[in-house]
């Protein structure tokens, strides 16, 4: 009974399995029936069976210290699912296709005719600041009229247990070989629960990948696709490799690459050139190519915007895609999906403020103990001021900041983001989560069946990303309730 619902704190905010009364949901009852049977030891026994899971299978991810450089660290991984129901998910999916396919629109747009300027919906000034916006890209039109192949948007519920965006990542967005590798750990130490919940899978991702890249090809039967990595050093090393063996691609570096005469692209190996149809980059545009870009690059191909531009091969995600992965550009996307689609947004934004607009940056410098403030560009939570836990010496030097550059920061309220049942030593305890879900658009668009759920671990915090100390759970959708 060490599981027992009882003596489960109140978290004092909306928690996704644990009701105000301190019941089950009704769509978590059978996971705690099941888990309120184990002892102590029982408890103990599956994290430590999920701990050697993940040191054999070496899920690991990289932090990097000042004092010790960089270095590799078991995933933290919490044994208690997160649940969420199918009707619920739909509508979430719709939204999700819905907003990644404006964003595409938006980005064409913003390479070619500039209509949603010229209209007056997108200032211009934000355009001309964009630290992401690429002269190289003007006038491309790449497979498909895609731009952003892979796109992960992180998803928070507030106090009234709504979805919201919390923002859109689409320039090389990282996390879903741990969303793969959490649900084989699930099954492999709590495989019982599995036959109490219709859950949807996850495991194919790979193969919709697979397709969503090859789908981008030039012409060709059997397309040659490669995953272009920075190298072992990279945070992220672990899922490009992971990635590459799923889909039965290479794994390559800039230097296995080489850009011929012809302008396609060669892949290095001892047999020879092979010639190559499409790179799943997992490269920042400005090492990309350094005849394009940074000409000190070692990690990019020569070449291989020209190869990209005159249609010889395919990348994903496509230069440039990063002009709308910017977090002062996302508090205009429900107006992008009005503009472009002609529909009212399925899932909100977070409700936001604008630094650049001197009314609202106002605000935010009299309310920066109340708010949230974002870099535009920043990700992994570094950069921001989390206002209300911060002194007043941090806010006054966030304040300068937000004076000399304010296009580069946009402010939100703090929320009260959801809990889900966490275990900590040998209870059940609150913590607060997001989601990041995929999305794929090739030809077809594809929606992971939940996401990559992470979980802040130390108590109170809201920051979940794992460089800060946060883990993750497996994210079930489930049809029912459960037997």
């Amino acid at each position: 009974m060490s599981l027992a619902l009882q003596d489960y704190p109140n978290p004092g905010c909306f928690d996704e399995l644990i009701d105000e009364r301190g019941c089950a949901r009704p769509h978590a009852l059978a996971l705690f029936n099941h888990l309120d049977s184990f002892s102590t030891a029982d408890i103990q026994e599956r994290k430590a069976a999920a701990d050697a899971e993940i040191l054999s299978m070496g899920i690991t991810f990289t932090v990097y210290c000042e004092d010790e450089g960089s270095i590799d660290r078991a995933w933290p991984f919490d044994i208690i699912p997160r649940l969420i129901r199918a009707e619920e998910w739909r509508i979430v999916e719709r939204g999700l296709k819905q907003r990644t396919r404006a964003l595409n629109l938006f980005i064409d747009d913003i390479y070619h005719g500039q209509n949603i300027v010229r209209d007056g919906v997108f200032p211009r000034t934000l355009l001309a600041d964009s630290k992401n916006f690429r002269p190289e890209c003007v006038g491309i039109d790449p497979p498909l009229g895609v731009w952003a192949h892979i796109c992960g948007t992180d998803l928070v519920k507030d106090k009234d247990g709504r979805f919201y965006v919390l923002e859109d990542n689409l320039r090389v967005p990282s996390g879903v070989s741990y969303m793969l590798e959490n649900r084989l750990v699930m099954k492999r130490v709590l495989p019982e629960l599995f036959e109490s919940y219709a859950i949807a899978p996850v495991d194919d991702y790979p193969a919709q990948l697979r397709q969503c890249l090859a789908s981008l090809a030039p012409a060709s039967a059997n397309p040659q696709i490669v995953v272009l990595t920075p190298g072992i050093y990279n945070s992220a090393y672990f899922e490009h490799a992971y990635l590459a063996q799923q889909m039965g691609a290479e794994l390559v570096e800039g230097r296995d690459l080489v850009v011929g005469n012809d302008d396609c692209v060669y892949m290095r190996t001892i047999e020879g050139l092979h010639k190559v149809d499409v790179v799943y980059r997992r490269i920042d545009d400005l090492f990309l190519d350094p005849e394009a870009f940074d000409p000190a690059s070692v990690l990019g191909v020569p070449g291989l915007m020209r190869a990209w531009k005159r249609g010889k091969v395919a990348l994903a995600n496509a230069p440039g895609a990063g002009v709308a992965d910017d977090k002062v550009v996302y508090t205009y996307v429900p107006d992008i999906i009005r503009y472009y689609l002609n529909e009212e947004p399925i899932l909100p934004n977070v409700p936001s403020y604008r630094c650049f607009d001197p009314d609202e940056c106002r605000y935010v410098l009299d309310h920066l103990d109340q708010l949230v403030v974002k870099p535009a560009n920043e990700s992994g939570g570094y950069g921001m001021l989390i206002g209300p836990k911060a002194s007043p010496e941090e806010r006054a030097e966030f304040a300068e900041l937000i004076r000399r550059d304010p296009r580069n920061y946009m402010a939100q309220p703090m929320l009260t983001l959801s809990t889900a049942p966490t275990l900590v030593d040998h209870s059940a305890e609150p913590r607060h989560l997001d989601l990041r879900p995929f999305i794929l658009s090739g030809r077809d668009t594809y929606v992971t069946n939940g996401g990559l759920t992470r979980v802040a671990l130390k108590k109170g915090s809201t920051v979940v990303n794992s460089s800060q100390g946060g883990g993750s759970k497996d994210t079930w959708i489930i049809d029912g309730e459960g037997v």
